[in-house]
């Protein structure tokens, strides 16, 4: 499949099965979504992966930072049996602003969602309010240079998906100067 037909083709999905891929599978197409254009080779990001319990410490985390019932949290954590954390890495330098450090930790996100789903994987990209309060940055260990920019949850893709979605009309968003 070429990557335009990959991009056409991608959807996010909110359910997932219960199986993910292993971190084998994860290392070999991490291996590609890390060519992702980086202004001075910063490789400002990493990744995170949670599985199994490791994502009831999500939902505690959310609960913490919410004042909120642990249970709930426990079970939107638990929505996939993967979870993987995209963290920002801000590092010091002359040439490349902070805001490009953290689009290039998102483009990594981006291109490995994109390759997970052309593996046959279910992704959805979540973030939301609590994604960079204090118990969460706390629970996923990050540094004072780091920022949580949210996870993919990953799971099995379910039959049958619907692969239509409204597209907007490119003319609509490219001009000329």
């Amino acid at each position: 499949m070429s990557a335009y037909d990959s991009l056409l083709r991608r959807r996010s999905l909110s359910k997932v099965g219960a199986n993910a891929p292993s971190q084998t599978e994860l290392l070999r197409l991490l291996d590609a979504a890390a060519t992702v254009a980086d202004h001075s080779s910063l490789r400002p990001w990493r990744l995170i992966t949670l599985r199994g319990d490791k994502r009831d410490l999500l939902g505690h985390a959310f609960a913490e930072a919410d004042g909120g019932n642990a249970l709930k949290y426990v079970s939107r954590a638990r929505r996939a049996p993967l979870l993987i954390a995209i963290v920002a890495v801000h590092r010091p330098s002359g040439k490349v602003a902070y805001w490009e450090q953290e689009a290039v930790a998102a483009g990594v996100a981006h291109n490995l969602s994109l390759l997970l789903d052309e593996a046959g994987w279910g992704v959805i990209w979540r973030t939301g309010h609590l994604t960079r309060s204090e118990p969460v940055r706390r629970m996923h260990g990050l540094a004072g240079n780091e920022q949580l920019l949210g996870w993919l949850y990953v799971g099995d893709a379910p039959p049958g998906r619907e692969l239509r979605r409204k597209r907007p009309n490119p003319a609509d968003f490219l001009s000329e100067l």
